[in-house]
């Protein structure tokens, strides 16, 4: 699953990665990106006319746990920080949003714990997983506009996740879906391109291209921001695990 990651680089890099000319907020690093928390998102331009100058993609902030529109009271709703590529498409709470609203989420990385059995006594460990070049990459994503009953309206997000390639595995049987630049264009149309039409892109990354760094357990409270939980510690090898039944969708880590 993906219930942390960071977005550390600089600025002006990140806006030139996803072909965003201009963006009203300023994003400083973040290292400990947690549920609930705004988050930068990208979305494909409304009414863009063929042939416009205009820039063909916008960024925002959304809040990250997806809120559907029909849902009454947020309370009451499960916290939707991701969502099963398999299955969003026939999901009441993800059918509209990979209709109408994909997204691209950058990020620099993101945070898996591998989860010895509870009979071994052994704590779960942290990995900082970042992609080999470290440069910046997108999580595909969903978003919905929640509106409350004064009328407000907020932003939401969920990214979207897909079984562990070979080498991530003995971490996590999940992994967050990556889409690759060349890709941007076709997974954000949603007015040509329909979910089924996308589903060749919600696939893992390839086996090389993340690796996995083991960090100490700061990164575990959301109060710790800085650059620190991103420091290596020294573990045992990771040997490949079992397969075994997978976690529950709705499960953070």
């Amino acid at each position: 699953m993906c219930g942390r990651y960071a977005l550390t680089g600089a600025r002006d890099e990140i806006l030139r990665f996803v072909s965003v000319i201009d963006f009203e907020h300023d994003f400083p690093a973040r290292y400990n990106i947690a549920p609930t928390q705004p988050i930068l998102v990208v979305i494909a331009s409304e009414n863009r006319p063929p042939g416009s100058n205009l820039p063909p993609r916008r960024a925002l902030l959304a809040r990250w746990g997806l809120i559907p529109g029909w849902v009454k009271d947020p309370k009451d709703f499960p916290l939707l920080v991701n969502a099963r590529a398999e299955t969003a498409i026939g999901k009441a709470s993800f059918r509209a949003a990979m209709r109408h609203r994909r997204i691209l989420v950058p990020a620099s990385g993101f945070y898996e714990w591998r989860r010895p059995p509870k009979e071994s006594g052994v704590k779960p460990q942290a990995y900082w997983v970042r992609p080999r070049d470290g440069g910046t990459i997108a999580f595909a994503g969903l978003m919905e506009t929640w509106s409350s009953a004064d009328g407000s309206e907020v932003d939401t997000a969920a990214i979207l996740t897909t079984p562990a390639n070979a080498a991530f595995r003995p971490i996590h049987e999940r992994m967050p879906v990556v889409i690759e630049p060349q890709d941007f264009d076709r997974w954000l149309d949603c007015k040509t391109q329909e979910p089924r039409e996308v589903a060749d892109l919600m696939r893992p990354a390839e086996e090389d291209f993340f690796e996995a760094i083991p960090v100490s357990d700061r990164v575990n409270k959301v109060a710790n921001m800085g650059p620190d939980v991103q420091k290596p510690v020294a573990v045992a090898p990771v040997e490949e695990a079992p397969p075994g039944p997978e976690s529950p969708q709705l499960s953070l880590f």
